[in-house]
């Protein structure tokens, strides 16, 4: 098992690779679905959004992000 101090290395040199290819680092925060507060915000989206007339439109959206998805794994 290799080392922090070889790991650490290891790391760095990919990044400096990932930069002289022109590429930055960029960190950013996403809602964690796994959470029970999420799960439960989403229920209530959905339970709001019964019987508007974007229903179907969010709906078509949702299908076809998951036909993606699925092509994904």
């Amino acid at each position: 098992m290799p080392s922090i101090r070889e790991s650490t290395g290891k790391v760095a040199r990919h990044r400096e690779r990932m930069r002289a290819a022109g590429l930055r680092p960029v960190q950013f925060w996403v809602p964690d679905t796994r959470s029970p507060e999420f799960v439960e915000r989403v229920q209530q989206q959905c339970q709001n959004l019964k019987g508007d007339p974007a229903e179907a439109d969010v709906l078509r959206f949702t299908e076809e992000a998951a036909t993606h998805v699925e092509g994904w794994a």
